[in-house]
């Protein structure tokens, strides 16, 4: 019995230490690999139907020190002769409307829509370009408002299902939701903003699948 009882006191002692040793590796060994914003600048450039890439490139961060950005990237596509202006931030808030008008020169209102299995996005046109901005979640669909992104935020995981993803080093326990806010925009030439429109969210269903299932990794 008492021999027993040390191979159990043993065994406890053994595990105690192994939940130890996980816990310092978390704590004070963050790996790098899993950084967000390392994953989203490191990500490929998104193939798009009918679209050929013509560039892709990090932006500077350095514009004014803004708090709520981690990232942010420029892809450029054609059609034809037709140009496709991709801006993707990474962001910690959801209010569409404000990063608008914080990091673009738009002073036009956004004509929000709602696309079944998507999501809400805003669409508009200023300076003979249409445009077409949405905050893409980890969890739910597409936002525009704050409210909207607010909402989604509800959504996540229970902390005590976040607890053994953390033990392992694979999740925060408190767990923080980008925003990958997606600007999409094209000239309007001799078209319609209509007409634009219709050109932007056939990108942008595309888009938009790509950047939410790759969300996951993040």
């Amino acid at each position: 019995m008492i021999t027993w009882k040390k191979i159990r006191i043993s065994f406890l002692i053994l595990g105690c230490s192994n939940v130890l040793l996980v816990l310092g590796q978390i704590l004070f060994l963050p790996s790098q690999s899993k950084n967000p914003v390392n994953l989203f600048l490191n990500s490929e450039a998104p193939s798009l139907p009918q679209w050929q890439l013509k560039s892709t490139k990090a932006l500077p961060q350095n514009i004014q020190d803004y708090s709520e950005l981690l990232a942010q990237k420029n892809y450029q596509y054609m059609h034809k002769d037709l140009p496709l202006d991709i801006e993707m931030r990474y962001v910690k808030i959801g209010d569409v409307n404000q990063l608008i008008r914080k990091y673009t020169k738009i002073s036009s209102s956004a004509v929000v829509r709602q696309k079944e299995g998507i999501g809400y996005y805003g669409l508009g046109f200023e300076e003979q370009k249409a445009y077409l901005s949405a905050c893409i979640n980890l969890y739910g669909n597409s936002t525009f408002t704050n409210t909207q992104f607010d909402q989604n935020q509800q959504q996540r995981k229970q902390p005590w299902q976040r607890l053994l993803p953390w033990l392992l080093g694979r999740e925060q326990l408190r767990e923080h939701n980008p925003c990958l806010w997606a600007h999409l925009s094209v000239p309007l030439k001799n078209s319609s903003p209509e007409a634009a429109y219709q050109v932007l969210e056939t990108a942008w269903f595309s888009w938009y699948q790509y950047w939410h299932s790759n969300l996951q990794k993040f």
